[in-house]
């Protein structure tokens, strides 16, 4: 423990006592005697009763008010952890362990630092002793429990929120442009003047469909999006439109009267503002140009399989291109593997394809599939077979990450125990919660995967009912509907130019649409 020695006979080393105070909300913090208050009154009292022994109390504050124990983004802590580094403290002191911290690997962290500069630690209501094995098994079980408590409530928390959103009660956080917040009821209510900008922005996105205009228009005339100052005095919103605050508004389900809870929806104590058949069609439109990322708008030939054709034999995808005969005004209209055009025509067999003839065959193909039956169904089997390839896929994963899950809880038992033994438990158990947390994170990213693919699965006789006027609906699309159908449905075209062969995966999702009948809004 670095100390200032004293001279010999002149009493013990002066050991420099640091106190930390932490409160997780600023309930009340504005009182002349508050938490932060009486954990230092506490701590001072301590450190006086060790006068004795050269304990002085430094006289900075190394005051959290409204900073959770869950992480060290704390100010008075990174403050504190600087002047541990600088060798200005030989003594930390705190109400209890918790105060410090409520995360067993933010704690272990902590410990290294302590351990290399030689610096104890001191719980005021919690008696042990660091540089003991007893002390340090005593740590690590007062530290499990904290770390625990923060869990629980972090768990009744969402518990809360998620029955509240239920129940379509609004549960928390800056109220968005066209409702206000009701001071009294905590409910949402629509703002005249909010919700007639909110209706205007629905608008105008319907009427040019670009992100752009819409946020172009409402900042010439001078527009920002809404200034919310919080409790804390931080200010957010009140700045110019762009495309992310414009998409925030076009998919807020707030607007149609619902409330979200993760992926589901629950109708609302508050007042829509948009029609649902707006909405519907909003959404429809964002899904479209979202999933070709505005390639229609750089697309002016109505290339058909843009983004969807690549080489088999490089792997690379082809581009298309176009050129005009000047002569008689004519466009020529080419695949061209990116490969061969950036390496040079040597390095791939597949150099360019006449665009009609590829995009004539597919179309034909995709017409095959939904007029004849038997290959209907067949792709059909293909599709729901690859989805349950991913499904058992992400079933293995299931299984590998409870297995992993269990082995883990088994070695967090073991640790513990010998925890008294060994002066690095802390930091192994850290590990331990960190793996154990990273593998309940990928059984619940499997487990979304395995709802995913059984959301894709459709029946077969909803698919015939959906695809059997193939020709008549083809003949009444534009250009640019034909590619949004060929997008829908195709997922990858590949062409091989050594075997002359093309192959096309279907893809499942575009059937599940189909027959939800989203392609002909």
């Amino acid at each position: 423990m670095s100390t200032k020695r004293g001279k010999p006979g002149s009493g013990p080393p002066t050991i420099r006592c640091a106190i930390y105070t932490r409160k997780s909300t600023e309930e009340r913090l504005e009182q002349e005697f508050n938490s932060l208050d009486a954990q230092r009154e506490s701590a001072e009292a301590y450190i006086a009763s060790q006068k004795a022994e050269g304990w002085v109390c430094l006289p900075d504050r190394y005051d959290d008010g409204g900073f959770t124990g869950g992480n060290m983004e704390r100010p008075a802590l990174k403050r504190l952890m600087a002047d541990m580094e600088a060798g200005r403290v030989d003594c930390i002191v705190v109400y209890k362990v918790d105060r410090l911290s409520r995360s067993l690997m933010d704690f272990a962290r902590m410990m290294e630092l302590f351990e290399r500069q030689r610096i104890s630690f001191v719980s005021v209501t919690q008696q042990f002793n660091t540089t003991q094995s007893m002390g340090r098994l005593t740590l690590n079980i007062l530290l499990s429990f904290a770390q625990f408590e923060r869990e629980i409530i972090s768990e009744r928390t969402r518990d809360k929120i998620a029955a509240a959103r239920r129940k379509g009660k609004w549960s928390g956080g800056r109220s968005v442009i066209g409702y206000d917040i009701n001071p009294e009821t905590k409910r949402l209510v629509v703002n005249d003047e909010g919700a007639k900008l909110v209706r205007e922005i629905f608008d105008l996105y319907l009427k040019h469909r670009s992100l752009l205009a819409v946020s172009r228009e409402f900042n010439d005339r001078g527009l920002t999006t809404k200034r919310v100052v919080t409790k804390r005095g931080k200010v957010y919103g009140g700045r110019p439109w762009d495309k992310s605050a414009v998409v925030a508004v076009l998919t807020n389900v707030l607007y149609i009267g619902r409330v979200r809870y993760k992926t589901e929806t629950y109708p609302g104590e508050h007042d829509p503002i948009i029609d649902e058949a707006v909405w519907t069609t909003t959404q429809e439109t964002l899904r479209f140009n979202g999933r070709t990322g505005g390639m229609h708008r750089r697309n002016k030939h109505s290339a058909l399989l843009k983004g969807l054709l690549h080489c088999a034999p490089c792997g690379s995808a082809m581009g298309h291109t176009a050129t005009v005969n000047s002569g008689k005004d004519r466009v020529y209209r080419y695949y061209v593997c990116y490969k061969a055009q950036k390496q040079g025509w040597d390095a791939c067999p597949c150099k360019s394809l006449p665009a009609e003839q590829i995009e004539r065959f597919v179309v034909e193909r995709v017409r095959e599939t939904c007029s004849d039956p038997e290959v209907r169904s067949r792709t059909l089997a293909a599709c729901r077979r690859a989805s349950e390839a991913k499904r058992e896929a992400a079933e293995t994963q299931v299984a590998a990450a409870e297995r992993d899950a269990a082995r883990i809880q088994r070695d967090l038992g073991r640790v513990a125990g010998d925890a008294a033994a060994s002066p690095h438990a802390a930091a192994r158990l850290a590990d331990l919660h960190a793996g154990l947390a990273d593998a309940q994170q990928r059984a619940d990213d499997a487990n979304t995967m395995i709802a995913e693919v059984e959301a894709e699965m459709v029946l077969p006789e909803e698919v015939d009912a959906a695809l059997e006027d193939f020709d008549g609906v083809w003949s009444r699309l534009s250009p640019k509907q034909q590619v949004r159908l060929v997008r829908l449905l195709v997922q990858r075209v590949d062409y091989d130019a050594e075997k002359g062969s093309v192959s096309i995966a279907f893809h499942p999702l575009g059937l599940r649409r189909l027959v939800d009948r989203e392609v002909m809004a």
